[in-house]
């Protein structure tokens, strides 16, 4: 079965074979992220390594799996574990996922991730609601024979996150308390942590964020035709900015700190625009 539409009805196929549930809005989790599962109530999970043609993760702080539930009394679909270029996976791969949620019905979707900061008006564990990308690898999982079932050949990135749902997220945290900056994600393709001098050049380009993840989501989400609201939680200053070595065990230390703020924030939004 070598057509990736046929793969995704698939999977989508055995997904409903397993659940039953219909929800319009779908969260990723980032590294460190992944508390937001404890508010689902009537949890069903299905591992990753169980749908057919699904990737699997296999970086530390991903669990690999989908969980359908409940969040405020409304359905959600959370992936518990993304994947990345820099695992060999292709572009295609990576975003497979977004993919499948279009046919299971996902109309919105909240994408999250732990990255490094670049504006120095940022710390770690600042939430940081993304209002753009820059694409720095040179590639996307729209390259290749475009297939209309999925969508048009060249998709508009104006709004490439929905302003509807960044005021409302905005809100929202402004309602609980919860401080928050807004900023522009550039996606790096890892998995070694930027230079100084790549830093530099990326923050020239207009970038407060850096990170390895989002933007081949992001770009599939909104070929597909969905709205995307994306949140980082900045886990560390980037390359020349912080003075310390960086490592992930301290990326998803930092992100595990600030998901209690994470959690009510998310939660809260899921519940505003459900």
């Amino acid at each position: 079965m070598n057509n990736m539409y046929d793969k995704v009805v698939e999977s989508r196929n055995y997904i409903q074979s397993k659940n039953n549930s219909m929800p319009k809005i779908a969260v990723i989790l980032g590294s460190g992220l992944g508390d937001l599962v404890d508010a689902i109530e009537d949890k069903q999970y299905i591992d990753y390594k169980d749908i057919p043609n699904f990737p699997t993760s296999t970086v530390q702080g991903h669990e690999g799996r989908l969980v359908f539930g409940k969040i405020k009394g409304i359905d959600v679909l959370a992936m518990q574990g993304r994947f990345h270029y820099f695992e060999g996976y292709t572009m295609k791969e990576v975003a497979y996922p977004i993919f499948v949620m279009k046919q299971l019905g996902i109309e919105k979707l909240i994408i999250t991730n732990a990255c490094g900061g670049i504006n120095t008006s940022f710390n770690p564990g600042t939430l940081m609601i993304i209002n753009d990308f820059i694409n720095l690898v040179s590639d996307n999982p729209l390259i290749g024979i475009n297939d209309e079932r999925f969508g048009t050949r060249f998709p508009d990135m104006s709004e490439p996150f929905k302003i509807e749902l960044i005021d409302k997220a905005k809100k929202v945290a402004n309602e609980i308390g919860i401080e928050y900056k807004e900023g522009v994600y550039a996606g790096f393709m890892g998995p070694y942590y930027e230079t100084a001098a790549e830093i530099r050049s990326i923050r020239n380009q207009g970038a407060d964020a850096v990170g390895m993840s989002t933007v081949p989501e992001t770009i599939a989400a909104n070929y597909l035709g969905m709205e995307v609201l994306g949140i980082a939680c900045i886990t560390n200053m980037a390359t020349g900015i912080q003075k310390q070595k960086h490592s992930h065990k301290n990326v998803v230390d930092i992100a595990q700190k600030a998901s209690v703020d994470f959690c009510k924030w998310i939660a809260k939004i899921i519940e505003n625009i459900g």
